[in-house]
């Protein structure tokens, strides 16, 4: 097995005006008994979560196991058939979610298909301040010059002028968070943001996402995937979700361990850490 590093450079968003006053708080979200049924069916069974100012999760969970379902209930997309939910100390049922939204990036694929292929990669970054499908507001200095900061800490500022069509599938993905960062987020989910990345891309994009985890007044990091070697030494927590219901949570190195994750998957798998990452295969 082939396992490849690469070194990042802490940076913190700190730039002119760019750095937000985040939030402080003890509780970032939580989830108190949270069920959702359809059609007869617990989609979700019984969570409880709670996730505090200063931790970045994981979320690991095979297809089908329930994590776009909770997404979208952290997002009040839709609406527990029991339970409470609290996000931002904002209670569902006694705030407006549409205002709610605005202070939590999704960046996933199903918003990479949305975006017009002709258009420049810096509009596509620039469209997150008005959470647009497309640019239809007139662009500022100011614009560019935060979407310019924003692009380099990314390592993706060489795309300014390049429609998004030819930008290739790890680019798109570091657009998309530079897009989701425009809007300055308190909480930022990356729903399995390396689907369809080889290898090597794959670990370019995880060196920045690492980078951005560092900053420690940036948003709450919450990280979606079903590959326990996509989850970063910044990512300190880690829940595991199968079939709608948290098989354990806590801190990673806990979490990702074998016979843990042989139980989870429920096929024997061996672990292996390198430094403060891990690695794992069927056995």
């Amino acid at each position: 097995m082939l396992v490849l590093f690469f070194p990042g450079i802490l940076f913190k968003m700190n730039s002119k005006n760019y750095e937000k006053g985040f939030i402080k708080m003890e509780d970032v979200i939580e989830l108190t008994g949270v069920s959702w049924v359809r059609e007869g069916k617990k989609l979700l069974s019984d969570i409880n979560w709670r996730i505090k100012k200063g931790e970045n999760w994981a979320i690991l969970g095979l297809n089908g196991s329930g994590k776009t379902t909770l997404l979208k209930m952290i997002n009040g997309y839709i609406w527990p058939t029991t339970g409470r939910i609290q996000v931002l100390g904002k209670t569902f049922g006694k705030t407006s979610l549409p205002e709610l939204r605005k202070s939590i990036g999704w960046v996933s694929s199903s918003l990479q298909e949305k975006i017009p292929e002709t258009q420049l990669a810096q509009h596509v970054v620039i469209s997150g301040k008005h959470a647009s499908i497309g640019l239809y507001e007139q662009i500022s200095t100011e614009d560019v010059e935060k979407a310019s900061f924003y692009m380099e800490k990314l390592s993706c500022l060489s795309l300014m002028d390049r429609p998004f069509e030819q930008c290739s599938q790890g680019e798109r993905q570091k657009l998309l968070i530079a897009r989701a960062l425009m809007a300055e987020p308190r909480i930022l989910i990356l729903d399995e943001p390396c689907n369809g990345l080889d290898l090597f891309a794959r670990e370019i994009l995880l060196s920045s996402i690492e980078e951005l985890a560092g900053n420690p007044d940036g948003p709450t990091l919450l990280y979606v995937t079903h590959h326990p070697e996509e989850i970063l030494p910044a990512f300190d927590h880690t829940m595991l979700l199968r079939h709608g219901e948290v098989f354990g949570q806590g801190k990673t190195p806990g979490m990702i361990e074998k016979n843990r994750l042989s139980q989870f998957f429920e096929h024997d798998v061996e672990v292996k850490w390198h430094g403060e990452r891990a690695s794992f295969q069927l056995i």
